[in-house]
């Protein structure tokens, strides 16, 4: 007799789809009848990122460091945007977390920013990846208003010193 999956059930929890486990915290390994599948951990990095971008309030991923080389690397023809930048990942068996640093918008209740940050991650992280996202810790770098994000965006007035 079969029974009815468990709506909330990846198909690697169902029985008969094989069962999930992970070689390592640098990648992760679903296992089935019919061969393997490894998800490194940037990939869950670039899934939460592109997450945590698509919500209104966040005017960047990252702190200082990142976000500097973000805009070094934003300057060069046809270089690649690092949706991963500001993200780290920690990935466990069946189990994932998530470190997010972000810049604001100003204006924005950074409480409901994070709270809506949270819940889109955990949900394209999961469904994309079938792991259990345990945590998502946000850090606010930053507020910008959008008069210091267009004056940063225009070309600095001040003669340069060569």
């Amino acid at each position: 007799m079969t029974t009815a999956p468990d709506p909330g059930d990846t198909p690697a929890q169902r029985p008969g789809h094989g069962t999930v486990q992970f070689a390592s915290a640098a990648s992760t390994e679903l296992v089935g009848s019919q061969g393997r599948t490894i998800i490194a951990d940037a990939v869950v990095a670039k899934i939460a990122g592109i997450a945590t971008r698509e919500i209104s309030g966040v005017f960047d991923v990252g702190g200082g460091t990142a976000r500097v080389v973000g805009a070094l690397r934003d300057r060069i023809p046809g270089a690649r945007v690092n949706h991963g930048q500001g993200v780290a990942v920690e990935v466990g068996e069946k189990q994932a977390a998530i470190d997010i640093g972000i810049v604001a918008e100003y204006g924005v209740a950074l409480h409901e920013l994070a709270a809506g940050i949270r819940r889109n991650v955990i949900a394209a992280v999961e469904r994309m990846t079938g792991l259990e996202v345990t945590e998502v810790d946000i850090t606010i770098f930053d507020v910008v208003l959008f008069d210091d994000a267009q004056q940063s965006n225009e070309p600095d007035p001040r003669p340069r010193v060569q």
